[in-house]
């Protein structure tokens, strides 16, 4: 039997002792990003990456050993365990493949094969199975006993088919053929339940919808699922031609087959033939479609966690304004717009409720009041959350920068996404025990410019709003993910130990929430840290945690200068080695580019420290504390576009990327409703991933090729030169083609998400044979139906 690392291995393309030395490393409590980053000359230079995938892969393998053992044993026990059926077992490199085998042998409630074999009537089955010339009748007539519960022949006949009907479905080879039959050849078919058009309305694109199984889109496949489960659409897996239940199924003829069964037109053979009728339709179809069904839905979703993950990601890392004295704004309009200062480090200063808005019209007032408050703070940004009246706080603020220019103030309109599940939570709760749930929205709207990191941490991953149909996925899955995203990012980053909150710190490789707690409060009663060596003075802090997290957590202005880099202080002897053989003071090294250059790394590798890590110290030093993430940069909205009827055709604007899914991305332009950009629209080239294009937080500009005000859906391109006036005729020469997917169009469909036709053609029989065409004028109609509901 292959070794679970040698499949891993041959899964990621690497060498079995890199698999190895990395289990052995997370076995024993180490991070990712701290074997990544950390432990490269152990695992030979596995990345992040390929680490997490190793990971996932090393959880579902060890499972399926575990289930294999308690599947030897239970067989074990029951004294039916072959030497060869042992063999099979150790072989099966699924666990789909592990319970086909397993089947028969599976303890199970009494059936009606079980309780007609205690009847006697096995010999029967056998009998007929192994000579089809006998007449059924006659020889059922032989086994008539009231005693037993065989009252005549048609009770000795049915017992015998459900004998044979549960051995054909308890075979593993034949349920192994005929699921991989199905998932090649299977259509998935959704209709509308009856009497439930007007209900399911919102689901009408799946009424009458068939498309290949085994290529369906996530997008689509969990719009019908979410119909499915509303009770308002069926589904279904059909091979194409046995929608007539007189035709003889496919796999009907298979299972025969497999069987030696054969229409001779001996007396048994039609007796035969209906047994392996009712073994397709009642035993298997059922079973193999819900696997199926089953299979498709773990897919979908798998893809659907990976679109939040990769868009958690990048709005994780997104530009951070930086430390700068900042306004947040929270928008509203009879409430009044709630106003929090924060200083340079994000703490809390001033707060305060302006009403420049209607009913109120307090417009002077509100101006002169955040005037004081820039002065008194000394402000240089505005933050102002995208939510309600986000537009007429954006003008007011813009009227703040144009009565005093002397204030150099910039604003920026933030996503408030989860700001709303943060102010109500006990993290907020803790960090402003005394103020009001709006304000402190409004500081965390502050705060997101400033550091979107830092700030973001404080709230459930899903509650952020960048994911597709993460309530209808694995929510334990869709956690575990998000939280390595989260992970990932963070130790990215690195964190400032002295400014750093309890929830950031928790992120850092090797800390949990006590220990990240624990520091703050050492924090808050001994004083800004001096050197990393003092976290070992943390309560349970200890050696194995310090050497997980130490390199992740910066001293900006300490004892040492190491300490605000990304240098593990396990290798400060490198650095200290380099300073000594140069006569250097390793203070005067940092930064030194011209010098470090000329530093040949493979003279100070030794047993310890090899080339990649001593390379890797030298790139630090060039530019210690190095951020990752982009220079900060944000959209215009234009003056004048503030609502969805300020919006024409052709029209271009600067937007920001909200969200990313696999049919295109949603871009705010500053009219409470994002536009979407679909993914044929993306470019003038071919786009498999939109994310090869755009990334959530990217600032881009784009034109307005439809606008739907009544039911709220702009649709925009990023290829300026795309023509909203254009006829649909001549869009259609356009080079743009976006869909290999069986040749329907990526755009979601009907349900919850939204549905692009194709060039008008109708839903489920689009183009076939090729590809959808950009989209452009009138065949945007539906491409927006509920699309809002994915962030739900």
């Amino acid at each position: 039997m292959e070794s679970i690392f040698q499949r891993i291995a041959s899964e990621l393309n690497v060498r079995e002792q890199q698999v190895s030395a990395a289990v052995q490393l997370l076995d024993e409590g180490a991070t990712v990003p701290f074997i990544a980053r950390y432990r490269k000359e152990v695992t030979n230079g596995l990345d992040d990456t390929q680490l997490r995938n190793l990971e996932e892969r090393l959880r579902y393998l060890r499972e399926m050993e575990e289930r294999r053992d308690a599947i030897l044993k239970s067989i074990a026990e029951q004294d039916k365990l072959t030497p060869e059926l042992e063999k099979a077992i150790n072989s099966a490199d699924t666990k789909t493949r592990l319970e086909d085998l397993y089947l028969p042998y599976k303890p199970k409630r009494r059936t009606k094969g079980q309780i007609a074999i205690e009847a006697g009537l096995e010999p029967l089955a056998d009998a007929l199975f192994n000579d089809p010339s006998l007449n059924p009748e006659a020889e059922a007539a032989k086994f008539i006993d009231s005693e037993k519960g065989v009252e005549d022949v048609k009770a000795a006949l049915d017992g015998a088919k459900y004998i044979l009907m549960e051995r054909f479905s308890e075979d593993a080879d034949l349920i192994g053929r005929l699921r991989d039959f199905l998932w090649e050849e299977g259509i998935l078919s959704s209709r509308v339940m009856t009497g439930k058009e007007q209900e399911a309305a919102k689901f009408r694109d799946y009424f009458e919808h068939n498309e290949p199984l085994k290529t369906t889109p996530s997008h689509r496949a969990l719009a019908i699922f979410r119909g499915r489960n509303s009770g308002l659409l069926s589904a279904s897996v059909i091979i194409e031609g046995t929608e007539d239940r007189t035709v003889t199924h496919p796999c009907e003829l298979t299972i025969a087959e497999h069987w030696g069964i054969e229409d001779e037109g001996r007396a048994a053979d039609k007796w035969l033939k209906d047994t392996v009728r009712w073994t397709w339709r009642v035993k298997l179809l059922p079973q193999l479609e819900t696997e199926l069904m089953g299979r498709i839905r773990e897919s979908a979703e798998e893809e659907a966690i990976k679109v939040f993950s990769k868009n958690l990601s990048d709005l994780l890392l997104a530009a951070p304004a930086g430390p700068r004295a900042t306004i947040g704004l929270d928008p509203g309009l009879r409430t009044g717009v709630k106003v929090a200062v924060c200083d340079g480090t994000g703490k809390l200063v001033d707060h305060t409720t302006i009403f420049p808005h209607v009913p109120h019209n307090k417009w002077t007032e509100s101006l002169g009041t955040i005037a004081k408050l820039v002065l008194k703070h000394n402000v240089e940004l505005i933050a102002i959350g995208n939510g309600t009246a986000s537009r007429e706080t954006d003008r007011f603020a813009a009227e703040v920068i144009k009565q005093f220019p002397k204030l150099n103030l910039s604003k920026i309109v933030v996503s408030e996404a989860g700001a709303s599940v943060y102010s109500a939570s006990e993290l907020a709760a803790k960090e402003f025990p005394d103020l009001d749930v709006s304000f402190r929205g409004a500081a965390s709207i502050a705060r997101r410019l400033q550091d979107p990191l830092a700030e973001l941490v404080k709230i459930e991953p899903k509650a952020i709003g960048v994911g597709q149909y993460q309530h209808d996925v694995s929510q334990t899955h869709l956690a575990r993910s998000l939280e390595s995203v989260v992970e990932d990012c963070v130790n990215a980053v690195g964190v400032d130990v002295n400014t750093a909150s309890s929830a950031l710190l928790t992120r850092v490789s090797g800390l949990n929430a006590t220990i990240a707690q624990n520091i703050v409060s050492y924090r808050d009663e001994n004083g800004a840290f001096a050197n990393r060596e003092q976290l070992k003075k943390v309560s349970r802090l200890g050696d194995k945690t310090f050497e997980q997290c130490a390199g992740f957590l910066r001293i900006m202005n300490g004892d040492n200068p190491l300490d605000r880099s990304a240098v593990h202080p396990e290798a400060y002897p490198v650095v200290e080695n380099i300073a000594a053989k140069f006569t250097r003071d390793v203070r005067g090294l940092i930064g030194d580019t011209l010098f470090l250059r000329g530093v040949n790394a493979a003279d100070f590798t030794d047993e310890t420290f090899g080339l990649p890590t001593v390379t890797d110290i030298i790139k630090e030093l060039d530019k210690p504390g190095r951020d990752p993430r982009p220079e900060f940069k944000t959209a215009k909205f234009q003056e004048g576009v503030e609502d969805i009827k300020d919006l024409k055709l052709n029209m271009e604007l600067e937007g920001v990327i909200s969200n990313v899914t696999n049919f295109g991305a949603f871009v705010d332009i500053g009219v409470h409703q994002d536009g979407l950009v679909h993914i044929s629209a993306l470019s003038s080239k071919f786009v498999k991933d939109p994310r090869e294009v755009v990334k959530a937080g990217d600032v881009v500009r784009v034109k307005v090729l439809e606008v739907d005000v009544e039911r709220r859906r702009i649709a925009l391109t990023m290829r300026l030169s795309d023509d909203a006036n254009a006829q649909p005729a001549e869009q259609s020469q356009r080079p743009a083609r976006n869909d290999r997917n069986g040749g329907r169009s990526q755009a979601p469909r009907g349900g919850q998400n939204a549905s692009s036709r194709g060039n008008n053609r109708p839903a489920g029989n689009q183009n076939r044979g090729g590809q959808s065409k950009a989209p452009a004028g009138g065949s945007f109609a539906d491409l927006f139906a509920n699309a809002k509901k994915l962030r739900k």
